[in-house]
């Protein structure tokens, strides 16, 4: 575990949900999704999946890990979540993860769950950018953590980074966030539902830094 305090204070404390890519155009942004869909009584936009390559789709593969069922592993360099199944098996989901200056590494567990959460700029990234409101309300359309937050802690406490949606579907695949996992909205519900409190979670750190593409289990779709 190479998780420090400077870490967290710099990484994990920094903006959730922030955008660290350049947006596009209005237009092409607005083709990232399609219709809307309702969840607890909130309307959200759906993701446009067509406009969506395969490969960060959500899908059922073959992948071989020493780590119990039920265990949530990233891989960051190569921007997949998997959630081990049984039979060599995991549902494998795309993500958005940690730009430069704010990756991490480590294990750590699910201790905590919120359903539409409201959205705290923390200090320092409010003293950054002055013009953040004080939070964002659960459910609105403004809210960078989107339908659903896992929080991340270790030994009790909260590392300060996050399993959580998205509004800009267009990060996943890439280096985006200030630390914190970003998934498709629809991907955020569907994992939340597979992950009871207590989760092991594990961000490789052989992948997330200096593992050849060649060391990455190999993972074939199975439907």
């Amino acid at each position: 575990m190479v998780w420090t305090r400077r870490d967290i204070l710099l990484g994990g404390l920094a903006l959730l949900g922030t955008s660290a890519v350049q947006k596009p155009a209005f237009a092409q942004a607005a083709s990232y999704f399609t219709g809307t869909a309702a969840d607890n009584g909130v309307t959200f936009r759906a993701t446009n999946f067509a406009k969506i390559d395969r490969q960060w789709q959500r899908q059922v593969v073959k992948y071989f890990s020493s780590e119990p069922i039920g265990t949530v592993v990233v891989d960051t360099r190569h921007h997949f979540l998997y959630l081990i199944m049984e039979n060599k098996t995991a549902i494998r989901y795309g993500v958005g993860v940690g730009r430069e200056g704010f990756k991490w590494f480590g294990r750590a567990t699910i201790d905590g769950k919120s359903l539409w959460p409201r959205w705290t700029p923390p200090p320092e990234m409010r003293k950054r950018h002055p013009e953040l409101p004080e939070f964002v309300a659960g459910g609105s359309p403004k809210n960078p953590l989107g339908p659903r937050a896992m929080y991340l802690h270790r030994d009790g406490v909260d590392t300060g980074y996050r399993f959580h949606g998205t509004l800009e579907p267009w990060s996943i695949g890439k280096d985006a966030s200030s630390g914190c996992i970003r998934m498709f909205n629809e991907d955020a519900i569907d994992l939340y539902q597979r992950c009871p409190i207590g989760t092991a979670v594990q961000v490789l750190p052989h992948i997330a830094d200096q593992a050849p593409a060649a060391e990455v289990s190999q993972a074939t779709p199975v439907e």
